[in-house]
């Protein structure tokens, strides 16, 4: 149930309609501080999965903007400061550790 719920949020946000969906693994944020413990999860995609724009629901007043970075880019933009969003830069480490790309 909740890889569906993934799989349908990945179509509404980035126009993906990806096949599978992987957790990778989860983490508290701010151990100590707050209970809030994030799932983080993996799929691959390729042109032929991009099905629409994204951007998110209109009925939810979701406003996102898809942005696509080659992984280098964006392993140079954490370096810069670029990318600051500790989920995304834990979910970077992870492509690269396990040499996902």
């Amino acid at each position: 149930m909740l890889l569906r719920f993934i799989k349908k949020e990945v179509l509404e946000e980035t126009g993906y309609q990806i096949p599978e969906v992987s957790k990778v693994f989860e983490s508290f944020m701010v151990p100590g501080t707050v209970k809030q413990k994030v799932h983080f999860f993996i799929g691959y995609v390729d042109d032929t999965m991009k099905i629409n724009a994204g951007g998110g629901a209109d009925d939810e007043t979701e406003n996102i903007e898809v942005l696509e970075i080659p992984l280098s880019e964006a392993y140079n933009m954490i370096a810069s400061g670029g990318i600051i969003d500790g989920k995304s830069i834990m979910l970077l480490q992870h492509v690269k550790i396990q040499q996902l790309s």
